[in-house]
């Protein structure tokens, strides 16, 4: 598992109503170009692929980008600077322990095949016409919190079941970035009473009615699973259909969005701690 710090991002300062544009997500930038060009051997790219999948791609993903939780090292300031495992190969060997990197013992071929792979990979993403595929906290950052809290309580209708006198008003506390996002666009229960989450459903088939949690739904079948815990599926056609799903609201304003509503909101969401 390799780990490379990455470069701190500067915190979106709050500012009333909105001015300009908002502020340009990381995921949006170039990531920093190699200092030095290179060049290894398509043996030495493959041989470092295999030596990376097994080594380090739980953590960094198996092209590098980013994985369970290591960093995109395509990205990496270390990377780039890295002239034929000048800096790269010391870190393999001894690792950043408190980061959670252990060190490797690896004989000299194996560490330059992955520094190969990993300028080769770095080099096809600065080519390709997209970035990044990983998300950051930083990318989330481009609301503004006054907008959002006004679009919370107005425009939105998102006060009309979101009291801030209740447990509502440290949601800020108790989600971060991501997860936090999640749960505002399509807040879905998750972990062991996932089940109770999902919408209620009442189907009538041939005279006869079923309730339960609906589990699956596409244009030609509806799946169920029954207060004993049985799941049942039907033909879409065959069915008559009464939903109660109290979250549809939420289904239905990720249509009303705008990009810079969704940012502001999070960003609101966000200070309330």
């Amino acid at each position: 598992m390799l780990v490379f710090a990455t470069s701190p991002v500067p915190a979106q300062q709050a500012v009333p109503g909105r001015a300009g544009p908002p502020q340009q997500s990381p995921a949006a930038k170039r990531p920093p170009a190699t200092k030095s060009a290179q060049s290894y051997s398509a043996a030495d790219i493959q041989a470092g692929e295999s030596q990376f999948i097994s080594q380090c791609g739980f953590c960094h993903g198996r092209d590098a980008q980013g994985g369970e939780s290591g960093p995109d090292l395509t990205r990496s300031p270390l990377v780039a600077e890295d002239v034929r495992g000048d800096k790269l190969g010391p870190l393999i060997l001894s690792g950043r322990p408190a980061e959670g990197m252990p060190a490797f013992s690896l004989p000299p071929a194996d560490i330059s095949a992955v520094v190969a792979f990993l300028h080769e990979a770095k080099s096809r993403t600065e080519s390709a016409n997209g970035n990044r595929r990983s998300v950051d906290v930083e990318d989330l950052q481009t609301g503004n919190a006054e907008a959002g809290k006004r679009y919370f309580n107005g425009a939105g209708g998102c006060s009309t079941c979101h009291s801030l006198s209740g447990s509502f008003a440290t949601v800020g506390s108790r989600f971060q970035g991501l997860a936090l996002l999640q749960r505002m666009l399509y807040p879905r229960n998750r972990g062991p009473r996932a089940l109770s989450g999902l919408p209620l459903a009442t189907l009538t088939a041939s005279g006869r009615t079923l309730s339960g949690r609906l589990t699956f739904r596409d244009e030609f079948t509806i799946t169920v699973i029954d207060a004993e815990g049985w799941s049942h599926s039907f033909p879409l056609a065959m069915v008559k259909l009464k939903l109660d799903d109290p979250l549809q609201v939420h289904t239905d304003q990720l249509g009303r969005y705008s990009d810079e509503d969704m940012h502001d909101v999070f960003a609101f969401l966000q200070s309330l701690k």
